[in-house]
């Protein structure tokens, strides 16, 4: 049997002796919860007091204003920040102006895409997940969650009269397919 250190113990008394932090609401101490968002801190008096704070916070951190450039909206100097999901360009007018120039530019972007073969109400649109990757699906979700992985193209499928195509990029070139399942025909590329 081996023997123990009890220095190891004495230790961890240390380690657990640490400042806390207090509810502004209560006095109460704070204490690290979590949800399916992640952890944040919590009154230990819950559920007498629902006092919660993030970890970590994520203010727009103002980096530099662009003085050679104003806002389309309000004509007031735009400002590159730091935000929650990575830095962006946006109004000093904030918050009575919300202009963003990524989402703005992108929305003068946007390709004309085939309407959706499905519901046949819709139109695709490109979107992208939390990741980044891109992906098509019909503008009238939640009623419709028709989705594609590759692009859609409105050509008419010559085995089952699919009304659209999907563009996939091979080693050999792109390539035109019918998205159905049970289809899968695939045609030469018209580039």
């Amino acid at each position: 049997m081996s023997k123990i250190d009890h220095s190891l113990f004495s230790a961890n008394k240390h380690a657990l002796e640490k400042e806390y932090e207090i509810c502004p609401q209560c006095g109460s101490e704070l204490v690290i919860r979590n949800s399916k968002s992640g952890p944040f801190l919590g009154c230990a008096s819950y559920p007498k007091c629902d006092f919660i704070r993030p970890l970590a916070h994520h203010d727009s951190n103002e980096i530099k204003i662009l003085e050679d450039s104003a806002c389309p909206e309000c004509s007031k100097p735009l400002v590159v920040k730091n935000g929650r999901y990575g830095m962006f360009i946006g109004c000093t007018g904030y918050p009575q102006c919300h202009y963003i120039a990524n989402e703005n530019e992108e929305k003068q972007n946007e390709e004309v895409l085939p309407s959706c073969p499905k519901c046949k109400k819709g139109h695709l649109v490109a979107r992208s997940n939390k990741f980044g990757k891109v992906f098509y699906s019909c503008d009238c979700y939640p009623s419709c969650k028709y989705t594609l992985n590759n692009k859609p193209v409105e050509h008419s499928c010559p085995e089952c009269n699919w009304p659209i195509v999907i563009e996939r990029n091979m080693a050999n070139g792109t390539l035109l397919q019918c998205p159905q399942k049970s289809c899968m025909h695939k045609l030469a590329s018209t580039e």
